[in-house]
């Protein structure tokens, strides 16, 4: 998203890997898509994709498996459109709504949190640093973003401002985070080839999982289903690969083509995954 904050889109140990068959997965070339990246679901059970360098969203039906696309903000109720826009040179990045609708973002270069009020429109930011990237709400509505260039993850407390960090190793490079149903927090190590799980009451990494592949791996984006399975693409080795904590086991399924870099995913509230090749360009669904 280069030109502004799409928001409300209706709405990251050593493990034995094993193959994950899937009951069933499909794909849907997405049409016109230019780079197409994160996917949400909405209330009415839509799949809203983000297509990055056509400042589209692309919306998708999986009773009728059809497309239609929008420029801006959408509201999937009334198809209404707004826009709204911060510096140019900022490159918001991966929008996430919080308990009371409002829409937390990052920016990539601009080196700032986003918070924009979605009842008046207003935008704030908060001052950071290390190039925030993916983004995550924990269950006392504080704010948690990925600082790709630190290794770090940090923590934003809404109603004071204050920003502490937390160190996941130089040059790991975090990317995306997700929040599970148990509070904790999950981020991808991009350069480290692994999930990393994080207690956000005890501000501290509790476990990690070095993924299949390793560093090769290169995991991305990272979703988590309402049973707390933690589901990594791991855009090196071109597969999608699950992590049930208590087991502590991978389960890896392989992508269709040579590259699909997937780098946004969501489950939704049947328990399936969905997630978005930004390199194909396409739709995929796993059930």
């Amino acid at each position: 998203m280069t030109r502004g904050v799409v928001g409300a889109l209706a709405l990251v140990l050593l493990a034995v890997a094993g193959r994950w068959e899937a009951e069933s997965s499909r794909e849907w070339a997405i049409p016109n898509a230019s780079f197409p990246l994160l996917p949400a679901i909405g209330p009415d059970g839509k799949v809203y994709i983000t297509v990055r360098y056509s400042d589209r969203i692309a919306r998708f039906d999986p009773a009728t498996e059809e497309f239609a696309g929008t420029l801006g903000r959408l509201d999937p109720e009334t198809g209404s459109i707004t826009t709204y826009r911060v510096a140019p040179t900022a490159y918001p990045h991966t929008p996430v709504m919080d308990p009371k609708g409002d829409i937390w973002f990052t920016e990539f270069r601009g080196n700032r949190i986003g918070r924009l009020d979605t009842a008046s429109g207003k935008i704030r930011e908060y001052p950071t640093a290390g190039q925030p990237y993916g983004i995550a709400i924990d269950s006392a509505g504080r704010v948690w973003f990925c600082q790709f260039a630190a290794g770090k993850v940090a923590r934003l407390d809404p109603g004071t401002g204050e920003i502490s960090e937390l160190s996941v190793g130089r040059d790991t490079r975090p990317r995306r985070m997700a929040a599970a149903p148990d509070g904790s927090l999950w981020a991808a190590l991009y350069r480290g080839g692994k999930l990393v799980r994080i207690d956000p009451e005890a501000h501290k990494i509790v476990q990690e999982y070095a993924l299949p592949g390793g560093v090769a791996a290169r995991p991305y984006a990272v979703a988590i289903d309402s049973a707390g399975k933690v589901y990594a693409s791991a855009t090196g080795t071109n597969r999608i690969v699950r992590l049930d904590p208590r087991r502590g086991g991978f389960d890896v399924f392989p992508l269709p083509g040579k590259n699909a870099m997937v780098r946004g995913m969501a489950a939704d509230v049947k328990g399936r995954l969905w997630y978005v090749g930004s390199a194909s360009g396409r739709l995929g669904l796993l059930e």
